[in-house]
C-alpha cells in the first residue's frame, strides 16, 4: 500500500507554495508593469521632444539644406539631454546630434524608421553599439501635404529604469519573505485545528464516495465534537447525501428517457442557450448537419455549420415571443431545403434559458411538389391548347360563317389533328399509368429475349421516318446479347429514343443505335448528331411535359411525354436512363438493363 500524507503536510506546504508563487507573480508584474509604465511615459515624451524639433527644422527641408539641419539637431541635442536624428525617406541621415551624418549608415532598415512611415509613429527599444547603451528610440514621419519628406527621431538611455526595477525588487523580495513566515506559521496552527474533525468526516464521506448505488437510506452520519462550522459542515453533508442520492435517481431515469425519445426521433432536435451555443442534439440532427455529435456540444452554431439561413433562424427563434416556422435551403442552389420549427426554453421560473429548433429535410417532399406543380399547370397546357383551338374552328362551322367547301374541309382537318394530339396525350398518359401500376403491384412479365430481335422490330416502326429525311443509321448488336426483358416495352422505349433521334437530326444525317454488354449490363444507346441539349436541362429532361424548345416540339409533334415513357419502362426493369449531350454536338440516350433479372 501506498504512503499517504497526512492532511497537515498537505494543507501547510500547499498554502506555503501558494503564496510563494503569488508573491513571485506579484512581484514580476509589479515589475513589469512599472517597466512598461515608465517606457510608454518615455516614449510620450521623446514623441513630444520630436515634435518640437520638428517644427525647429521646418525651414531647411524645402529646398533642403542639411547643415543646417545638422546644427540644429546638435544644439537641441545639448539643450534638452536628447539626440535627434533626421533622416530622409531614402534612409540617408541628414542630421544628428552626435555623429557626423555622413558617417553614419543608411537607417532605411530601422524599426523605428519603418513604423514612422507607415504609421504616425515608430518606436524601439534596442542596445546602441556605439554607446553601449540601452537606448529608446521615437521617430515621427515630417510631412508636406500627403507625403512623408523626412522622419524625426528623439532617443535617450533608459539605463536608469533597471537601476530602479532592481531595488523596488528588493524591497519587495524582503516583505515576500515575511509574510511567507507569517503564512507558515499560521497555516501550521490552521491545519492542526482542522486535522482531526476532517479526518473523521474524511472517512465518513469515502463510505458514500462510491456512487448512488451505495448510498443506502437514513445513513448515519459521524459523531463530530469540534467547532460550530464543522458540525455545521457535517450535518449539512448528512442531509446532501441524501438529497444526492434522490437526484441521481431522477436525473438517471430522466437522462434515460432523454436518451429513448431523442434516439427514437427522425426529426432533428437542437437546444441552444441565449448564446446560441449548442447545449444538446440528437442523432438526426447531427446527421441532418453533417456534423460530429459530441463535439458539436458546446460550441456556438456558426461554429458547428456554415449556414447563414439556419443562423438567422436560430436568432429569430431566440427574439421570438411565440413558436415559429420557416423553410430554411442548405445548398447555394435552394435544392436541399429544411423546415425548421423554433420556440423559446424557459427554467421553472418561466424565464427564458434558450431556444428548441426541430429540423425536418423536406428536399424530397419539395421537389415532389415543384414536380407536381409543374405536371398540373403542363398537362393543363397541353390538354387545353387544342381543345381551344377546336372549339373555335366548331363554333366558326356552327355559325356558318364559312361557306366555302375547302374553307370546311381545311377546318375539320385542323380539328382533326388536334383530336389525334389530345389522342396521343391520353394515350401516353395511359401508358405511363398502366407501366407505374405494374411495376409497383406484381412488377412487369420478364422473359429471355435476344436484344437484336427487339432493335429490328423496333427499326421496322420508325423505317418510314427515317427514309423521309435521309438519315443514314449505323447499328451494333451481337446475336448472343440477351437479357429478361418485357420485349412490347422496351421496343417502345427504342422506339421513343429513335423518332427523338430523328425529328432532331438534320436531313441526311447520321443515328447511331449500339447495343453491348458491360460486367452484368446490357447498354442500350442511342446517338445523334442534332442540335444538342444546355447542360442545365439535363436534370429534368425526363420530367413528363418538360421541354427544352416549348415551341420547336410542339411543331414536330411531340406530347412530351416520350422520355418519360422510356424513363419509367428503364426503372421497371430494375434498370435507368442516362443522358450525355452539349449544344451543337448532339445527344446520346443510354438505357441500363440488368442482364439477368428476376424473372
Amino acid at each position: 500500500m501506498a504512503f499517504k500524507k497526512k492532511l497537515f503536510w498537505q494543507l501547510f506546504p500547499s498554502y506555503l507554495l501558494i503564496t510563494i508563487i503569488s508573491l513571485v507573480a506579484v512581484a514580476w508584474y509589479a515589475s513589469s508593469a512599472i517597466r512598461d509604465f515608465y517606457i510608454d511615459q518615455t516614449a510620450s515624451e521623446l514623441e513630444a521632444r520630436a515634435r518640437l524639433f520638428e517644427g525647429n527644422i521646418a525651414e531647411h527641408m524645402d529646398p533642403l539644406n542639411v547643415k543646417a539641419i545638422d546644427m540644429l539637431a546638435k544644439k537641441a541635442g545639448k539643450r534638452s539631454s536628447t539626440r535627434f536624428t533626421v533622416i530622409l525617406p531614402s534612409g540617408l541621415v541628414a542630421g544628428d546630434s552626435n555623429e557626423d551624418p555622413t558617417a553614419m549608415d543608411n537607417h532605411a532598415d530601422r524599426p523605428e524608421f519603418l513604423g514612422a512611415l507607415k504609421e504616425d509613429r515608430g518606436a524601439s527599444l534596442r542596445h546602441s553599439i556605439t554607446l553601449k547603451k540601452d537606448f529608446m528610440y521615437v521617430a515621427v514621419p515630417m510631412k508636406k501635404g500627403s507625403q512623408t519628406i523626412a522622419v524625426v527621431r528623439a532617443s535617450i538611455p533608459i539605463n536608469a529604469v533597471d537601476k530602479a526595477l532592481k531595488s523596488i525588487q528588493l524591497k519587495i523580495l524582503f516583505a515576500g519573505l515575511v509574510m511567507a513566515l507569517f503564512s507558515a506559521i499560521l497555516s501550521l496552527m490552521v491545519s492542526r485545528r482542522i486535522t482531526q474533525p476532517i479526518g473523521q468526516i474524511r472517512k465518513w464521506a469515502e463510505s458514500i464516495a462510491k456512487g448512488a448505488g451505495s448510498m443506502k437510506k437514513g445513513q448515519p452520519k459521524p459523531s463530530v465534537h469540534s467547532s460550530e462550522e464543522i458540525e455545521g459542515l457535517c450535518e449539512s453533508l448528512s442531509r446532501m447525501a441524501e438529497e444526492l442520492r434522490q437526484r441521481i435517481e431522477q436525473m438517471s431515469r430522466q437522462q434515460n428517457e432523454m436518451k429513448a425519445v431523442f434516439s427514437s426521433m427522425t426529426e432533428g432536435v437542437i437546444a441552444f442557450d441565449m448564446e446560441e451555443h449548442v447545449l444538446d442534439m440528437n442523432q438526426a440532427a447531427a446527421g441532418i448537419l453533417k456534423c460530429d455529435l459530441d463535439t458539436a456540444r458546446g460550441r456556438n452554431i456558426q461554429e458547428v455549420v456554415r449556414n447563414t439561413a439556419l443562423h438567422k433562424f436560430v436568432r429569430d427563434t431566440l427574439l421570438a415571443q411565440d413558436t415559429i416556422e420557416e423553410d430554411i435551403p442548405t445548398t447555394p442552389d435552394g435544392e436541399g431545403l429544411l423546415n425548421g420549427h423554433g420556440t423559446i426554453l424557459r427554467n421553472e421560473s418561466g424565464h427564458q434559458i434558450g431556444a428548441l429548433v426541430v429540423l425536418n429535410d423536406v428536399t424530397r417532399l419539395r421537389r415532389l411538389e415543384n414536380i407536381r406543380r409543374d405536371f398540373v399547370s403542363n398537362v393543363s397546357h397541353e390538354i387545353k391548347t387544342p381543345i381551344t383551338a377546336i372549339k373555335g374552328f366548331v363554333e366558326t362551322l356552327r355559325d356558318g360563317t364559312v361557306e366555302n367547301a375547302e374553307d370546311t374541309a381545311r377546318f375539320l382537318g385542323i380539328i382533326e389533328k388536334h383530336v389525334d394530339r389530345l389522342e396521343a396525350i391520353i394515350e401516353d398518359l395511359l401508358n405511363l399509368s398502366k407501366i407505374e401500376q405494374e411495376s409497383e403491384q406484381d412488377g412487369i412479365s420478364l422473359v429471355e429475349s435476344r436484344m437484336c430481335d427487339i432493335l429490328q422490330n423496333a427499326l421496322q416502326v420508325c423505317h418510314v421516318a427515317i427514309a423521309d429525311k435521309k438519315i443514314e443509321l449505323e447499328t451494333s448488336c451481337t446475336d448472343s446479347i440477351k437479357a429478361n426483358v418485357d420485349p412490347t416495352l422496351l421496343e417502345q422505349a427504342i422506339v421513343n429514343l429513335l423518332d427523338n433521334a430523328v425529328k432532331y437530326s438534320a436531313d441526311e444525317g447520321t443515328i447511331r443505335l449500339q447495343v453491348s454488354e458491360e460486367k452484368e449490363f446490357v447498354i442500350i444507346a442511342v446517338q445523334d448528331h442534332g442540335c444538342g441539349i444546355s447542360k442545365k436541362h439535363l436534370p429534368r429532361l425526363f420530367e413528363r411535359f418538360y421541354r427544352v424548345d416549348k415551341a420547336r416540339s410542339r411543331q414536330m409533334g411531340g406530347t412530351g411525354l416520350g422520355l418519360a415513357i422510356v424513363k419509367h419502362i428503364a426503372q421497371a426493369h430494375g434498370g435507368d436512363i442516362s443522358v450525355e449531350s452539349a449544344p451543337g454536338k448532339g445527344s446520346t440516350f443510354s438505357i441500363q438493363l440488368p442482364a439477368k433479372s428476376e424473372m
